[in-house]
């Protein structure tokens, strides 16, 4: 840990979905340059907690700070703050009837007012550093789904974004592409000098390339450290997650759960 400010910082946040509290008491500081494992079962609030660092949803209390600065709720400067985020979906977001090259220029058409000749130069450097240069004018009907996540990911780091938050980046893809995936997170974050959020419940493919780990569960963080320390861990709630055991600490569907705690 240094004495830099944190890239991320929450403190004593409280989030609430339906007017009832998902998550209550967080508190978190993400150093630069780290890879930060946001790990907890389904309907915990991990993507409430994104929501939050994304501007989405407004803290029913606390404090969110990114990029140095608190999280505004202006759209205009909330759009500004957004800039300086990279967010990989789940679902790829990829339009399409556009080639891969097209989807990672996107952000470089909306955002600047570069000459074609640049962004076509820009794009092939991503589509270069996720392994893809050769995809380019391929459409994502032609790629695989470890491809596509890949071209996703070139396009979310189109705009140079020192921070990085990845939503289930592991979905739907196979062990082999899933490690492809997280090996180039851990390669990205190290030479572009990168900060990492990986939102997911995919553990053990997660923590070998995470430097801090952290569960939520039961409406807040129940654990907090490094990987090494989460998987010599003796507290019930995290065995219970970490084995994916149905009886224990963390109920399996006590309640009614919206879409958004997920």
């Amino acid at each position: 840990m240094t004495t830099e400010t944190p890239i991320v910082r929450l403190t004593d946040l409280r989030l609430d979905r339906g007017g009832r509290a998902v998550l209550r008491d967080i508190n978190l500081s993400v150093p630069r340059g780290s890879i930060v494992a946001v790990l907890g079962p389904s309907g915990s609030g991990k993507s409430t907690l994104l929501s939050a660092l994304t501007g989405e949803l407004a803290p029913a209390a606390g404090r969110v700070e990114v990029l140095g600065r608190e999280v505004p709720q202006r759209s205009r400067a909330l759009l500004e703050l957004r800039k300086g985020l990279g967010v990989l979906l789940q679902g790829n977001g990829l339009l399409t009837d556009l080639t891969a090259a097209e989807n990672v220029a996107l952000p470089l058409r909306t955002h600047t007012d570069l000459p074609d000749a640049l962004i076509r130069r820009l794009v092939l450097m991503k589509l270069n550093a996720v392994g893809l240069r050769a995809a380019a004018d391929a459409y994502p009907r032609e790629l695989s789904g470890g491809m596509a996540r890949r071209v996703a990911l070139a396009r979310a780091l189109a705009l140079d974004p020192p921070l990085m938050i990845y939503d289930e980046p592991l979905t739907g893809l196979d062990p082999i592409a899933s490690g492809v995936v997280m090996s180039l997170v851990r390669r990205l974050n190290d030479t572009l000098g990168l900060t990492s959020i990986i939102v997911t419940h995919h553990v053990h493919e997660t923590l070998p390339v995470a430097d801090h780990a952290i569960v939520i569960a039961n409406g807040g963080i129940v654990f907090s450290g490094t990987p090494a320390e989460l998987e010599a861990s003796s507290d019930p709630l995290v065995q219970q997650f970490l084995r994916g055991q149905p009886d224990g600490p963390i109920a399996f569907d006590a309640a009614p759960r919206t879409a958004e705690a997920a």
